[in-house]
């Protein structure tokens, strides 16, 4: 690659020599190693995703197995160990009672769950909107690098540097 020299004064009168070609080089590098290192996080993106989900369902079914052993244990104790009476009635109401809870509790997991997706969805969408964003202030800063670089290359920008001088 063939280096560009750029050779200007500035306000105070001092020279600077810009070498643009390898700058561009190592640009280029260094953009392409950030792009490498984005490939291998995608990449590993949906195994460390299922990791998590797994995890999840074998937390669910931990869950599921205890509340089933732990209800035969305490539902065999009170057969035989205790054998305890209880009148129908306080049966009933703890039953009505522990329905009303559960369905509640299972109300309360789709309102939050759809608050999650909801989330989660807004989420995506700030993400894709600031990446526009960052697209259009790119392409801002690039007009305006564009439009002082022709300015200050301009013949008559340096005319008027040489005629100070």
């Amino acid at each position: 690659m063939s280096d560009k020299r750029t050779t200007a004064r500035d306000n105070e009168g001092t020279t600077v020599t810009v070498t643009t070609g390898r700058a561009n080089e190592v640009s280029d590098i260094i953009r392409d190693n950030t792009l490498r290192i984005v490939d291998e996080v995608a990449k590993v993106q949906p195994q460390f995703a299922q990791a998590i989900s797994n995890l999840q369902l074998d937390n669910i079914q931990a869950i599921r197995s205890m509340v089933q052993t732990a209800f035969a244990n305490q539902k065999q104790v009170a057969a035989h160990a205790m054998n305890v009476p209880q009148t129908l009635q306080v049966s009933e109401e703890i039953a009505k009672q522990s329905t009303e809870v559960t369905n509640s509790i299972i109300h309360s997991v789709g309102i939050y769950n759809q608050l999650a997706v909801t989330t989660l969805d807004s989420a995506r969408e700030n993400v894709k909107i600031y990446g526009r964003t960052v697209d259009a202030l790119t392409d801002f800063n690039n007009n305006i690098a564009k439009a002082w670089t022709s300015y200050w290359s301009s013949p008559q920008h340096q005319l008027q540097q040489f005629n100070r001088a």
